[in-house]
């Protein structure tokens, strides 16, 4: 197998952990695409958002899909990768899509424990919980349509490389 993989999910999904390990168990490169940005701008995503705009993020953040974009690859897309059209179609024609799902208190818990602000600038104001009930709503439609496989990540790492591992196939 030689394809690119995507992750995709709402914040604290575990794309950045699930997909380093992923990227291990089948000897591929990982790259987060947040984390690209941060290192070919070196600005946050908070600092790109209050000189740009989420608009402006959000043109960088498709131009860094298409660039990370390469067979045997894991990517960790952001959060809202999936909101424009263009991207949900890129992933599909060029590799598998996991959407990472998890409930949304289970998601602002893990936020709770590691907010990174830096990165995660909040995109409503409101409470982190809120927040996620909110993001989901908005954005579960989204995922699914991009969406090869949907995993359930309210479990521990190794179940869930298990799943994945299983979606594709390989042992």
């Amino acid at each position: 197998m030689n394809k690119t993989i995507y992750l995709v999910g709402a914040r604290a999904a575990g794309k950045t952990t699930m997909g380093r390990l992923l990227a291990e168990k089948l000897n591929y490169s990982f790259i987060d695409t947040d984390v690209y940005l941060l290192e070919s701008t070196n600005k946050t995503v908070a600092e790109i958002v209050e000189k740009e705009g989420w608009d402006g993020f959000r043109i960088r953040e498709s131009q860094v899909l298409k660039d990370v974009t390469t067979p045997c690859r894991v990517i960790a897309t952001g959060g809202g990768m999936v909101l424009a059209d263009h991207n949900r179609q890129f992933m599909q024609q060029m590799g598998i899509v996991f959407f990472l799902s998890a409930p949304a208190n289970v998601l602002a818990s893990r936020l709770m424990k590691d907010p990174n602000i830096a990165q995660r600038p909040s995109l409503t104001g409101l409470s982190i919980v809120d927040e996620m009930e909110k993001v989901l709503s908005d954005r579960h439609h989204l995922y699914m349509d991009s969406a090869s496989h949907v995993i359930n990540v309210d479990c521990e790492e190794m179940k869930i490389l298990s799943q994945m591992l299983d979606s594709l196939n390989i042992d």
